[in-house]
């Protein structure tokens, strides 16, 4: 049987209030009675029940952590670090799965019903109506990984996916490439607009490199393997800008499988820089998007929303840079 409250009180000699106070954020109780009622807990080996908790004090330190593209495998060192962050500051994270969902007012019912105090939505595809619709129900809400603005109308932490596209068009007329190409994710997500938006407008300048353009049908290894198997079938450019590291992991299976090599056939350059990129058999020249420090820092913006709501909202933008591996002609003087 689990051990009682009352027990706790007991032991220590106390009223069961004075247990209550002891186990309750920002409660008054003497640091002589916190200790008693501390050494009384260890020895029975009690722990406050958190649900018990939240009628008290009417939070309940759940927050929902929403995404939508299970199929990414970078979400997997998100949601790592999201988790182990938010319980780091004794916070509960509650995992939900949007993926297929159009709706925000569904998922504001949803997440409502769980009477979370907070909601981050970690995704770089979600319309920003879903962190906003959050918001106008008075629910503390940050975009993780959102759609940059200079007037956000709700916290966002990411990148600039507009001057990473610059940056990757740079990248690639840096290395003399005279055919590229943009190969991004699906049309529909913000973050591949304003980095295929981004990567043109720098290609302007370059008028004698021919560009080229097509979108895979999802952030998937299987999307950016079928979009470069389209591609190689008629004439493929010199380098791609795949936008996302896991189609370009999918985009180098399909060159490979074609009998081309990456990068003397076809250059790729992804966007992330997720572990998988790394691995010596995919050794992926990548812009590293600082994934770490967005996390931290969405965390760090929430903490300080929950005990401020009205907190008006704000963007915080980290820069990205080239990782030089092996998938990309050498940077000149490299």
């Amino acid at each position: 049987m689990a051990v009682t409250l009352k027990e706790v009180a007991e032991r220590a000699g106390v009223s069961r209030s004075a247990v209550s106070r002891t186990f309750t954020d920002g409660a008054s109780v003497s640091d002589a009675m916190r200790r008693k009622v501390e050494k009384a807990a260890r020895e029975l080996g009690y722990s406050p029940n958190a649900l018990a908790s939240s009628l008290t004090t009417g939070r309940t330190k759940l927050i929902g952590l929403v995404s939508n593209n299970f199929h990414n495998p970078i979400f997997l060192q998100v949601f790592d670090l999201f988790t182990r962050g938010l319980q780091g500051r004794g916070l509960r994270p509650l995992l939900v799965n949007l993926s297929e969902e159009t709706d925000p007012e569904s998922s504001v019912r949803m997440l409502r019903q769980y009477s979370v105090d907070g909601v981050v939505v970690a995704s770089s595809t979600l319309s920003p109506g879903f962190a906003k619709a959050f918001r106008e129900l008075g629910v503390p809400v940050v975009h993780s990984f959102g759609r940059y603005s200079s007037a956000p109308e709700v916290h966002v932490v990411g990148i600039d996916n507009r001057e990473a596209g610059r940056l990757a068009a740079r990248t690639l007329v840096e290395r003399g490439y005279a055919r590229v190409g943009f190969m991004g994710g699906p049309e529909s997500a913000t973050s591949t607009q304003d980095r295929y938006s981004g990567f043109m407008s720098e290609m302007s300048a370059h008028l004698k490199v021919k560009v080229s353009h097509s979108f895979a049908q999802a952030y998937s290894f299987d999307a950016g393997r079928e979009e470069m198997l389209r591609l190689l079938k008629k004439s493929p450019a010199q380098a791609y800008f795949c936008g996302d590291d896991v189609l370009s992991i999918g985009a180098l299976s399909a060159i490979k499988d074609s009998g081309l090599d990456c990068p003397a056939d076809v250059g790729i350059l992804g966007l992330n820089d997720m572990e998988m990129a790394r691995w010596n058999n995919i050794n992926l020249t990548t812009i590293r998007q600082p994934i770490q420090q967005i996390v931290s820092s969405s965390i760090e913006l929430m903490v300080a929303t929950l005990d401020d709501p009205d907190r008006y909202p704000e963007a915080r933008i980290f820069s990205c840079s080239v990782v030089e591996r092996g998938t990309l002609r050498p940077a000149p003087f490299a």
